[in-house]
C-alpha cells in the first residue's frame, strides 16, 4: 500500500488531482470558523453539552463537521442537498416526468441534478429561516451577541448566510468530484467527521489525567473501534460472485466468446447511502421540534433521538427499508438476465430468461438481508461500546455510523485512485489480499 502511495504521488495529473482535492478541503474547514453575524456561538456550545435538547441535535452537529455548534456559515453542513436528493430519487420513481428525464442519459441526468441542487438550497433557506425565528430567536436572545435582537433583520442575515454557506458547499463539492479524487459530497460530510475526532481525543486524555476516565477502558474503546474498522472494511469489499459462460460462436475460421467471467453481486451493495439517508430523515423532526424552546416539541426531538432507545429502533427500520429500496435501483436482475442473454451469456445449472432473474432475484435478497442487518448493527454500536468500556464522550463522535461512512468513502476513493493506477501499469491498492465473500447465502 506504501508503494502504491508513493505511485499515485509519481503520476502528475493524480498527484495534482489528490492536492486540490485537500486543499478544497481546508477551505471547508476554514469556512467552519466564520461564524453567522450576531450569534454568540460559545453559548450554543454550552446548549448543546447541557441541555437534553442539545442531545437531540447531536445529530446535525455531528454531519455539520460541529458547524451547527459553532453556528458558522456552514451550520446547517450539506444534508439539506442531501434530504433534497432523496426526495429527488423517490419523485423520479412515481412522477413520469421524472423518470422519463432519467432515462435520457447524461442531459436528464444533468437536469435532474440542477433541480435537486435548487431544491436543497430551497430547504436549507427554509431551515434557516426556522432557525433565526424559533432557535436563534427563542430563550430571550439568549444566543445573541450584545446589540443584536430576534426580529426581521436577524432573521433575514441569518437566512442568507446559511443558504450562501449552503451554496459554496455544494460548489465545492462538484469541484472535488469534477478535479478532485472521490465523491465531492461524502468527502465533504468525511471531512466533517474525521475533523472532529481530534478535538474530541485530546480531551478525552484531559479527562484520564483528572481520573474522570479509566485508561484501560480508553484502551479498550480504541481496540473496538480498530475492531469496528477492520470488520467495516471487509463487509463494504465482501462479494458473491456468479459465475457466467458465453456460448463459443465460430465466424470463418475464427473462434468467439466460451470465456468465464462472473457476475459480483455486493454484501452491501448500498455502502453507506442507506445511513446517510435516515440520519437525513432523522434530522427533519429533530430540527423542526429540538430547535423550538417547548418541553412537549423537545420530548419528541428526544424520541427520534439515535441516542434514545425509540430513536435507534426508527433509525435501524429506515436504515434497512433503505437498504432494500437503493439496492433494488442499483441492481436490476431482468436488465442483467437481458443482456446476458442478449450476448450469448449463461449462469451454469440455470436456463437464460425468467430462470435467471429469479435465480439472480434470489441471492440478491438473501444478500440484501445480511447487508442490511449488518448496517443495523453499525447504527447499535455506539450503545454496545458505552456499555462495554463506560466511555462516553467519544461513543457518539466514533459511532458506527461515522466509523462506516468514514471507511466507505475512503474506500470508494481508494478504488477511484486504484483504477487511475492500473490504466498506468501500476499496482493498486487492493490489487492483493483482497477480501471476497465466496460463501452461499
Amino acid at each position: 500500500m506504501l508503494r502504491a502511495f508513493r505511485d499515485a504521488l509519481l503520476i502528475p495529473e493524480l498527484r495534482s488531482r489528490v492536492i486540490f482535492t485537500l486543499i478544497v478541503l481546508a477551505l471547508y474547514r476554514l469556512g467552519t470558523f466564520i461564524p453567522t453575524p450576531g450569534v454568540d456561538y460559545d453559548k450554543i456550545i454550552s446548549f448543546l453539552n447541557t441541555n437534553p435538547a442539545g442531545s437531540a441535535l447531536g445529530i446535525i452537529n455531528l454531519f455539520s463537521g460541529g458547524n451547527f455548534e459553532r453556528f458558522s456559515i456552514f451550520a446547517l453542513g450539506i444534508m439539506p442537498y442531501i434530504t433534497a436528493a432523496i426526495i429527488m430519487q423517490l419523485l423520479v420513481t412515481i412522477v413520469p416526468a421524472f423518470e422519463k428525464l432519467q432515462k435520457e442519459g447524461e442531459e436528464g441526468r444533468r437536469i435532474i441534478n440542477q433541480y435537486t441542487r435548487v431544491a436543497g438550497i430551497a430547504l436549507g433557506a427554509v431551515q434557516g429561516f426556522f432557525l433565526a425565528t424559533t432557535f436563534l430567536g427563542s430563550q430571550s436572545g439568549s444566543f445573541l451577541l450584545p446589540g443584536w435582537s430576534p426580529g426581521p433583520f436577524l432573521w433575514l442575515v441569518v437566512v442568507v448566510t446559511q443558504v450562501a454557506g449552503i451554496a459554496i458547499l455544494l460548489w465545492l463539492a462538484e469541484r472535488i468530484t469534477e478535479y478532485g479524487v472521490g465523491n465531492g459530497t461524502s468527502m465533504i460530510i468525511m471531512g466533517g467527521i474525521v475533523a472532529s475526532w481530534l478535538p474530541q481525543i485530546i480531551q478525552t486524555f484531559g479527562l484520564v489525567r483528572t481520573g474522570e476516565i479509566n485508561l484501560i477502558a480508553l484502551i479498550l474503546f480504541f481496540a473496538f473501534v480498530v475492531a469496528a474498522f477492520a470488520g467495516m472494511a471487509a463487509v463494504q469489499q465482501s462479494e458473491r460472485r456468479i459465475p457466467v459462460q458465453y456460448a463459443r460462436k465460430v465466424v470463418g475460421r475464427k473462434v468467439f466468446g466460451g470465456q468465464a467471467t462472473y457476475i459480483p453481486i455486493k454484501l452491501n451493495a448500498a455502502g453507506v447511502v442507506p445511513i446517510v439517508f435516515a440520519a437525513a430523515l432523522l434530522q427533519i423532526p429533530i430540527f423542526f421540534t429540538g430547535t423550538v424552546d417547548n418541553p412537549t416539541l423537545q420530548a419528541i426531538a428526544n424520541f427520534f433521538n439515535p441516542r434514545h432507545l425509540s430513536g435507534l429502533i426508527i433509525e435501524v427500520v429506515l436504515i434497512v427499508a433503505f437498504t432494500y429500496v437503493y439496492t433494488a435501483v442499483q441492481f436490476d436482475p431482468r436488465r442483467i438476465a437481458e443482456n446476458l442473454r442478449e450476448y450469448g451469456g449463461f449462469i451454469p445449472g440455470i436456463r437464460p430468461g425468467e430462470p435467471t432473474v429469479k435465480f439472480l432475484e434470489h441471492i440478491v435478497s438473501r444478500l440484501t438481508l445480511w447487508g442490511a442487518l449488518f448496517l443495523g448493527l453499525v447504527a447499535a454500536l455506539p450503545n454496545l461500546m458505552q456499555n462495554l468500556t463506560g466511555v462516553t464522550t467519544l461513543t457518539y463522535h466514533f459511532s458506527g455510523i461515522s466509523l462506516l461512512i468514514v471507511v466507505g468513502v475512503a474506500l470508494d476513493t481508494l478504488r477511484q485512485i486504484e483504477s487511475q493506477l492500473m490504466l498506468r501499469n501500476y499496482e493498486g491498492f487492493m490489487t492483493k489480499g483482497r477480501i471476497r465473500g465466496r460463501g452461499r447465502f
